[in-house]
């Protein structure tokens, strides 16, 4: 091993604990831990105010909980509608532990496949309470009428996905995540006819308000007309999402950004493993330069699609022309147990390998071939358009192929983010009063997330975790009456103004865009699928060098009393660059190669990642300043064994 010159760029602050945490039998922890819980009697809710900021499947599930359970809730997205939250682009399933196909799945082999699948990275009682309430994420959803597919016998359908062996998916059709999110949607829309939750459309999260060490409010842009509003409640709750777009081309809605809980960790709220970002194997190939943003094809593909390419470099003939002993399987001859099925960081990683080997497919050769040949003979063209129909359409009208008639060409994209702001067992940042729910957190996935878990966390934390533990803090409220007068209202509000005010002070020659894009390629080329020292060293130069430029000749144009998606754009950039240059730091810190973050100098001798446990066992949570200050908390395992992981 080397010597930590990452040390250059951070310091060393002390350890961080989950003080929440309970003790005792994994199995009996999160019962024990909602029995321990304070209570709020019904009279009471009606006095305390909540804020929550994002309609995903998190932020919708954990609105109209709140609001149905009698809280005064207020809800914020920057779209015009709570359904049109990314959720919806989560396609192939939501995982659930409910062996009804009788294989051997249980509560306990879905929490041990999920620590293994994320590289034992992350806390055993976190995950094993998702694999818990997973169960009743289901019957949840069923009762409000998502059209989960059934066998012929009525009973709900499964499917498998990649990282494990039993089926345990449950899907509707390839739009899973808009049916749920639509589930979702229906039982928030039902709260604000109540009058429980007030729902704000078309306005943007800039600032974090904390008075007396407490989160207490928000500072939002109203979109359309520009005003900058103040909002303040008993705690605030951010379910914002994922950070992905740091990258620019990423399968991330183009509005996907990073900025409230950017701006959460600048007041001080700890950032957790920014470095682990999901790179999701079964995405449509770039184009070309005007493209700015990818689009994913389900992982259920992976179930009757075979992923191949050309044995021979350099081999350009048309899929047709090459015979079957021509073609290599690679993920079934390299990882015969699980074949195409294997997680996604190991799928993503072959890819690379095979393109970089000269032996990719279409545009650049940067793809490989996902092939249903097999199964079309196997299961006839009707089964087939049945499962995955609406995402051969979908591929079909974006590629102008046809992936009846020929193989689907895939390539890794960046996807998911398993890294964000530093939560405890109840869901609350180091913050008091800041809780975090679903992606915008980091406390699930380790290094690596598995297939179908994106949307069972989501719901878990907004259905049936976030309700129990928030309330145990809203006990002791409600607190003192603040208004927009208070000396931390007022500074959070003109820090806001004085910002947009820069913005369009700058006048430079440059589009955001540019910015954005040049950016994105850093992250890409140095902080993506394969990491070195020299490379994250050069990014964080060259990062730096790309912010200053930004800050002195970036153009935004027109005037903030408006509609303005360059200003919009703007503020979420200037954020991508402080987060590109923590990710950087966090990843040269870490010098192990763990879920899909490979460092090229921790391998094995057959290319293999390889962790390095006895140095890095611990969540990264970075503490905000001139110089990034590193909090690291040690991971300790007693259920399940750390070891290498094996697919094969």
């Amino acid at each position: 091993m080397t010597t930590n010159v990452s040390e250059q760029f951070h310091a060393v602050g002390e350890e961080i604990h989950d003080t929440k945490a309970p003790s005792g039998p994994i199995e009996r922890r999160w019962d024990e831990r909602k029995f321990s819980t304070k209570l709020v009697n019904p009279a009471n809710r009606r006095k305390l105010s909540v804020i929550v900021v994002g309609t995903g499947l998190a932020g919708a599930s954990a609105a109209a909980t709140l609001g149905e359970a009698g809280y005064r809730v207020k809800s914020f997205c920057y779209q015009d509608s709570p359904r049109r939250a990314h959720s919806i682009a989560a396609q192939g399933g939501i995982n659930a532990a409910k062996n009804y196909r009788n294989d051997g799945d249980s509560i306990y082999r879905l929490f041990y496949d999920t620590v293994k699948g994320g590289d034992f990275r992350a806390r055993e009682s976190n995950v094993y309470r998702l694999a818990q309430v997973s169960v009743n994420i289901i019957d949840q959803c069923v009762a409000q009428g998502v059209p989960f597919a059934r066998e012929y016998g009525g009973l709900l359908d499964n499917r498998s996905f990649g990282g494990v062996q039993v089926s345990r998916t449950f899907y509707a059709r390839g739009q899973t995540g808009q049916q749920l999110l639509i589930g979702a949607y229906q039982a928030l829309e039902r709260q604000i006819a109540a009058g429980t939750v007030e729902m704000n459309t078309r306005h943007e999260m800039l600032e974090l308000i904390m008075v007396d060490d407490r989160a207490r409010g928000i500072i939002v842009r109203d979109m359309v007309t520009g005003e900058i509003e103040t909002h303040t409640a008993d705690a605030v709750v951010l379910a914002t999402g994922g950070y992905g777009n740091v990258f620019f081309l990423s399968t991330n809605a183009m509005g996907s950004n990073v900025t409230a809980t950017w701006r959460a960790h600048r007041k001080g709220a700890y950032f957790a493993n920014p470095c682990y970002t999901q790179i999701h194997p079964t995405c449509i190939p770039v184009s070309g330069d005007y493209q700015s943003k990818l689009t994913l094809m389900s992982e259920s593909l992976r179930n009757d699609g075979r992923i191949w390419v050309p044995k021979k470099a350099g081999d350009d003939r048309p899929p047709a022309d090459i015979p079957e002993d021509e073609r290599d399987y690679y993920l079934e001859r390299i990882y015969p147990a699980f074949g195409n099925l294997v997680p996604r960081d190991i799928a993503s990683r072959a890819a690379k390998y095979q393109c970089d080997a000269g032996k990719g497919v279409g545009p650049g050769g940067l793809g490989v071939y996902l092939d249903f040949a097999d199964a079309m003979a196997r299961l006839g063209r009707e089964q087939v358009e049945a499962k995955y129909g609406n995402l051969f359409d979908m591929y079909a009208q974006i590629t102008g192929e046809n992936p009846y008639e020929q193989p689907m060409r895939i390539y890794p994209a960046v996807h998911y983010t398993m890294g964000g702001l530093w939560v405890d067992y109840d869901l609350q940042s180091n913050l008091t009063g800041l809780f975090v729910a679903g992606e915008a957190n980091f406390s699930e996935h380790g290094a690596n997330r598995l297939g179908a878990s994106a949307l069972m966390q989501g719901l878990a934390d907004g259905y049936f975790v976030l309700p129990y533990t928030i309330a145990n803090y809203l006990a002791d409220g409600p607190y003192e009456k603040i208004d927009d007068s208070h000396p931390e209202v007022v500074a959070a509000r003109t820090a806001v103004e004085e910002r947009v005010a820069k913005f369009l002070s700058i006048n430079g020659t440059r589009t955001v865009d540019s910015f954005h894009k040049e950016l994105g390629q850093i992250m890409w080329d140095y902080c993506g699928m394969e990491r070195t020292e020299e490379g994250l060293i050069k990014a964080i130069s060259m990062i730096r060098d790309l912010k200053d430029e930004f800050w002195s000749n970036v153009k935004v144009t027109g005037v903030n009393e408006e509609l303005n998606q360059t200003l919009e754009r703007a503020g979420r950039v200037a954020d991508f660059f402080e987060l590109g240059e923590l990710m950087c730091i966090d990843a040269l810190n870490r010098r192990e190669s763990c879920g899909g973050h490979f460092r090229a100098e921790s391998q094995t001798e057959d290319g293999e990642a390889l962790r390095h446990d006895e140095e890095f066992a611990y969540v990264s949570a970075w503490e905000f300043g001139d110089q990034p200050t590193l909090h690291k908390e040690p991971l300790e395992y007693e259920y399940v064994e750390m070891k290498s992981r094996s697919y094969k």
